[in-house]
């Protein structure tokens, strides 16, 4: 039996993935907002597996919150020994620059920074399975010089397009950070190859969920066909980084200081996180 962890677990693909590893016999641990969802995909997957409820487990957590995470990562640790893959789907769109309580750039908390910290800090469970994965759904293929490094939180000039290219091109580096701490682990960026049907959470307006809607309706695969190939991918985990769209591999993007920039990301990171006066600030992962 093996233990998946699936952030963003009680919508959309998340949701799906939790249901068909429950309903194949394995431990799925849920992380995501709403337990009713979380039971209700539980007693779907009951009907193929009747032992499903008992190996379910669902921890509620807003992962816009880095406190959020840090304690849920820290209690996944605690908890189990050994992650054979974790799987970092949560998602919420946002047009416009927002801040978190916590005083972050919503989108950036949510998109990297609480992957950043379920990454490091998952970091020994997931060695200590025999072939660990980490599928992290951010759509790969964002430019070498998408990161502003001087201003990671876009406090000036924050556009949509801007923080999406940036986060996607973090993941790619912590991709870089997580195989060099763990030759073993594989890591993949995943985006889908075309649309899918979900309730597409978000600060969008009403004008692009409606027409989200319809697309997805007329144009856009379930959920359930959407994961195949990331089943696959954990399923046979190969060690080392890759990206793919839908189950077609994708040219990892290669900058000309991927190495420097990843750790310089760490750096950033790990200052803002970790510095004495971060409102976030705790002790640092083991």
């Amino acid at each position: 039996m093996r233990t998946i962890v699936v952030t963003g677990g009680t919508d959309g693909m998340g949701a799906a993935l939790a249901r068909h590893y429950l309903a194949t016999g394995h431990r799925v641990v849920v992380v995501g907002r709403s337990r009713a969802k979380f039971e209700a995909l539980v007693a779907a997957a009951a009907s193929l597996s009747p032992s499903a409820p008992s190996r379910g487990e669902f921890v509620a957590a807003d992962l816009t919150l880095v406190e959020d995470g840090r304690r849920v990562a820290d209690q996944l640790k605690e908890n189990h020994e050994r992650i054979d893959a974790l799987v970092l789907a949560a998602s919420f769109i946002r047009r416009r620059r927002h801040r978190t309580p916590e005083g972050h750039e919503a989108s950036w908390s949510l998109f990297f920074l609480s992957k950043y910290v379920f990454v490091t800090r998952l970091a020994g469970p997931l060695r200590a399975a025999g072939r660990p994965v980490i599928v992290n759904t951010a759509v790969p293929g964002a430019r070498p010089d998408a990161i502003a490094f001087d201003d990671l939180e876009m406090v000036d000039g924050f556009t949509f397009r801007r923080s999406n290219a940036q986060q996607r091109r973090a993941n790619e580096l912590l991709g870089i950070l997580a195989t060099g701490h763990n030759p073993d682990l594989g890591y993949v960026t995943w985006g889908p190859a075309r649309l899918v049907r979900t309730a597409f959470a978000g600060d969008v307006g009403t004008g692009m969920k409606s027409a989200a809607a319809v697309l997805g309706r007329l144009l856009g695969q379930r959920p359930e066909d959407a994961i195949q190939p990331i089943i696959g991918i954990i399923d046979s985990p190969t060690p080392g980084r890759a990206a793919y769209r839908g189950a077609r591999p994708r040219p990892l993007t290669v900058g000309a200081h991927d190495e420097k920039d990843a750790a310089r990301l760490a750096s950033a990171v790990e200052e803002t996180l970790y510095r004495p006066d971060s409102a976030t600030s705790r002790t640092r992962p083991c």
